[in-house]
């Protein structure tokens, strides 16, 4: 990224522009000639524009790749100029002057000059449509996303020097930036999710200004912040936006577990507090994503990594002799972890994956010196399930010490622990452990009907199954008739 920077000037921005409209001539070429034909301007604006300058434009693949573009027709006029060109149409942005549509797989988005004035209580502008291009600009977010490429001619529009700021890796809104996140507060926290993206630094007075409103995002929907943190977290290297979300205050607001960490020593007196442990699991876990099955990068690995201690606070207790614990933390932390989750409008499923990696991130540690019985490695495996690669990865972030020699023993045992796995699972279906007799089978031997007494004589023989193995099945009709005389006397 840095040496895409430094290769940017005025002659390869306007190079480059000419390029990108080539490139997206058999893309665009007849949407341009039809504006163009009924008199208005098209042109490709924002992100867009800004990867291309930093040859990170994919147009080799449409599914990465999203199209803004921006005109001086209305609404209902590209409305009428799309019309069989578009493959799909979306309308659902028209009140704000946006047309979506897909054709030959690429997502593009149309929206009509803005100049809009916002009401300052909500993020919802009143649209006000503008006259020109300049006018549109000047409402965008960061200089860097205020260039565009007019799509007939291939001209380099740059107006309030994001060519400069890209070329120097710096954020700066174009108006003055407490007047920008007033409008709109959620560019506070996209300014940081680009610290994470991009790499870039805030230019002075808009991170002072984060830092003065940064109370302005509970104007914020919780499903709009959730887009950003998960758009941020999924990063390259979101380490350095995390620092600043705390540093700024934002944390504050966003996720308050995440700055209530940094006063909170670890029971290993290894880091200075489990803030720093926590990124420093997360940089660990993003290194080890390539050993999941899918590769990464991972949002739920990447949300426990970051949060599987937040239980520490409310458990630290001060021992006799000087030392520091936080019993149970996993337990509280997972509760912590779903309630916060849920708050962001997380769905179902990540809340739950992330809230069980969290409880489970310390059940290793009970066998780290390498007492795994054959029971205690089918537990581990049936209580991951699905989580089992996730959690692989967790457990081993999660180890930071400084001491090598013990570094390399947890690892080591950790390694034996998957051989074990490894090994089990190749005599026994690891993955759908259950008990010997099924429910059917249960009913037909003991003469009941189905009921509560059916589903825990099957749960008897599954904490049996996980003991002991598969047994045959006179043995598990044994023990099943056994247990019935105690529970069912008989």
């Amino acid at each position: 990224m840095t040496a895409a920077r430094e290769m940017i000037t005025d002659e390869s921005a306007r190079r480059t522009a000419g390029l990108v409209v080539a490139a997206l001539q058999p893309i665009l070429g007849e949407l341009v000639n039809r504006f163009t034909n009924a008199g208005h301007e098209l042109a490709l604006v924002g992100g867009p524009v800004r990867d291309a300058l930093l040859d990170r434009l994919d147009l080799s693949d449409a599914t990465r790749t999203d199209l803004d573009l921006t005109t001086s027709a209305r609404p209902d006029e590209v409305l009428r100029l799309v019309d069989g060109y578009a493959e799909a149409l979306w309308t659902t942005g028209i009140d704000f002057g946006t047309i979506a549509l897909s054709y030959h797989g690429f997502q593009i988005e149309i929206t009509t000059y803005r100049a809009d004035r916002y009401d300052r209580v909500s993020r919802n502008p009143e649209v006000v449509y503008g006259d020109n291009l300049a006018d549109d600009l000047v409402r965008r977010d960061f200089a860097v996303n205020a260039m565009a490429i007019r799509l007939r001619d291939g001209s380099f529009v740059d107006p309030h020097g994001g060519l400069r700021d890209l070329a120097a890796g710096v954020l700066r809104t174009p108006a003055y930036p407490q007047e920008s996140f007033a409008d709109d507060p959620l560019r506070i926290l996209r300014a940081i999710r680009f610290v994470a993206q991009l790499g870039f630094t805030l230019e002075d007075k808009t991170a002072l200004a984060i830092r003065d409103m940064a109370d302005q995002l509970d104007r914020i929907t919780p499903e709009r912040i959730q887009a950003e943190l998960s758009k941020l977290l999924l990063a390259p290297a979101p380490r350095a936006a995390l620092e600043l979300m705390v540093a700024s205050g934002v944390a504050d607001v966003v996720l308050p577990e995440l700055p209530g960490l940094k006063m909170e020593i670890d029971e290993h007196h290894q880091h200075k507090d489990v803030y720093s442990h926590s990124l420093t699991v997360l940089d660990q876990a993003i290194a080890l994503e390539d050993r999941l099955p899918e590769g990464g990068p991972d949002l739920v690995v990447r949300l426990a990594a970051l949060l599987h201690d937040i239980g520490k606070p409310a458990t630290r207790r001060h021992e006799s002799g000087g030392g520091v614990s936080f019993h149970h933390h996993e337990v509280v932390g997972a509760k912590m972890v779903r309630k916060r989750l849920r708050a962001l409008r997380y769905s179902k499923a990540i809340v739950e994956a992330v809230s069980d990696l969290t409880f489970l991130h310390l059940r290793f540690h009970g066998f780290s010196g390498g007492q795994w019985t054959d029971s205690a490695v089918r537990r581990y495996v049936t209580d991951a399930g699905d989580l089992l690669p996730r959690l692989h990865i967790l457990v081993r972030s999660d180890c930071t010490t400084r001491n090598k020699r013990r570094a390399a023993a947890l690892s080591a045992a950790y390694d034996r622990l998957e051989e074990r796995i490894v090994k089990i699972q190749a005599e026994e279906d690891l993955n759908a452990v259950r008990p010997d007799l099924d429910g059917n089978e249960i009913m037909q031997i003991l003469g009941i009907p189905g009921g509560p007494m059916v589903g825990k004589a099957w749960n008897y023989l599954k904490e049996l199954r996980l003991d002991r193995g598969p047994m045959p099945r006179d043995e598990a009709v044994a023990e099943l008739k056994e247990w019935a005389r105690d529970n069912l006397g008989s």
